[in-house]
């Protein structure tokens, strides 16, 4: 134990006193500090308004064709729906209370999907899946909504009841038909979606009104997700209505967003700051290689592979502390500048932050072990500064570039050591909205701590190389 602690003092002591070193790596630090917007897209004003935030202060997606009447206190609307026609598998028509008619206004919906079966969603961000049948019935009892669907419009079988707080005594109840643009791997293109409904029963305190159809949530038909040339509509007959939107109700991925910010976003300095803690890494090994003082240090301490160990302990350690201080003081602080932009940011909970933040400090202390242990197999800084960079910065790099094929942008964010920028990913992928979830968007295709242990895999891989080429090359 008196052996190590010397190891580790004695490596100390090199690192602090080498100003170089100590400077570059306050100065990463600093980078993860002052880096952040540099990531970010200025954005006109009006594109900024255009983005709904839903009651979760999430962005959403708030557009649909809406049958509608109001409703005055409690009360329940029930009708036979066909599934919309439409080659969008989440395209969904149905039965829905909305409590107004601003943009991320609550609401409640059952519906029919096109490939998905019978959900019931509300607020965006929830959904839940229920049985087979081609009646629905929603149901209002103070701020309480009831789903239910039938197969034969008698026997019923209860989907969910969500409460929707601040629910006002009069909402708007009636049809709607929603239908996401396509998805093509690369980008999206307008879709619309029919759909049939008997004539609904109704049952509470209706007013005598007619019923009136609009497009919510859009202000033009483009922004709806209509192709050129087409809109939403409907038309009544004795028995029901026939219907026609487009648009959607969910959560707004990331490529839908125009101007948006995430943790990532906020921690854009890490790759500057990568590629400076990476130098630093190799030189402190390479430097004892060209100098020959690596055999003063042999000599010092016969134990080649502590000598490494230790090495690689102080580096971690260093980069570790520096980094996290930066990414704490970084996250809140460009958070609230960001937010006074008007720049629309996605939300995380504070222990997701923690998460990004830490795991970020982590990411750049084991690729410092990464890069040491590179330095050590070839022994030159510029050959093993230009083999990490290759390894973990340009295969982001190229993931992050929006052209490159989907499955091609998945591999190399799943299987290199860029695996590990996963845990900066604080956006969720919502499996109720088909959209283009890749690297190049803000998705990566590993959970955050297994992102980062491909990274961990590759440094142990090569640190284990590193040692057993220490012991047996002459110094």
């Amino acid at each position: 134990m008196t052996q190590v602690a010397r190891l580790l003092r004695s490596e100390w002591t090199k690192f602090r006193t080498v100003p170089g070193w100590v400077r570059a790596v306050v100065a990463a630090a600093l980078m993860i500090v002052l880096f952040p917007l540099t990531g970010l897209g200025g954005g006109a004003p009006e594109q900024r308004s255009q983005v709904p935030i839903g009651p979760d202060g999430a962005p959403v997606s708030d557009a649909f064709f809406f049958v509608h009447r109001p409703l005055s206190g409690d009360g329940s609307i029930t009708a036979a729906v066909t599934a919309p026609s439409s080659t969008s598998p989440w395209a969904k028509a149905g039965l829905i209370v909305s409590a107004g008619g601003e943009p991320g206004a609550r609401y409640a919906a059952i519906m029919m999907t096109a490939a998905h079966g019978v959900r019931m969603q509300h607020d965006y961000l929830h959904d839940r899946a229920a049985t087979a049948g081609s009646w629905l019935r929603l149901t209002r009892s103070g701020d309480t909504v009831t789903g239910e669907v039938s197969v034969d419009g008698s026997s019923w079988s209860k989907v969910d009841s969500v409460r929707l707080a601040g629910l006002p005594s009069t909402v708007q109840v009636g049809l709607f038909v929603a239908c996401p643009p396509l998805v093509d791997g690369i980008g999206t293109a307008g879709n619309t979606a029919t759909a049939t409904f008997s004539d609904p029963r109704l049952a509470g305190a209706w007013p005598a009104v007619d019923w009136t159809g609009d497009q919510r949530g859009a202000g033009t038909a483009t922004f709806a997700g209509y192709p050129s040339g087409t809109s939403g509509g409907f038309t009544t007959s004795g028995d029901g209505f026939t219907v026609t939107g487009a648009g959607d109700l969910g959560p707004a991925p990331r490529n839908e967003v125009p101007v948006g910010a995430t943790a990532a976003d906020l921690l854009f300095g890490t790759f500057p700051a990568l590629v400076v803690i990476v130098v630093v890494a190799t030189q402190m090994i390479t430097t004892e290689f060209r100098t020959r003082l690596i055999r003063t240090t042999f000599s010092a301490g016969p134990h080649r592979v502590r000598l490494l160990a230790a090495k690689a302990v102080v580096l971690a350690g260093v980069t570790f502390t520096l980094c996290l201080a930066a990414t704490v003081i970084a996250v809140p602080l460009w958070l609230r500048v960001v937010r006074g932009l008007g720049i629309t940011v996605f939300p995380a909970t504070d222990g997701t932050l923690l998460r990004a933040e830490a795991g970020t400090a982590a990411l750049l202390a084991i690729t410092a072990v990464f890069a040491l242990a590179v330095g050590t197999v070839l022994r030159r800084s510029a050959t093993a500064v230009t083999a990490v960079v290759v390894a973990i910065v340009l295969p982001h790099l190229l993931a992050r570039t929006p052209f490159l094929p989907p499955p091609m942008a998945e591999w190399l964010a799943t299987f290199t050591p860029a695996a590990s920028l996963a845990v900066q990913q604080t956006l969720t992928r919502y499996p109720q909205v088909d959209s283009v979830y890749t690297p190049a968007t803000g998705y990566y295709p590993l959970p955050p701590w297994a992102g980062l242990a491909v990274l961990c895999t590759y440094t142990t891989l090569t640190f284990v190389l590193a040692a057993v080429l220490l012991r047996r090359r002459d110094a």
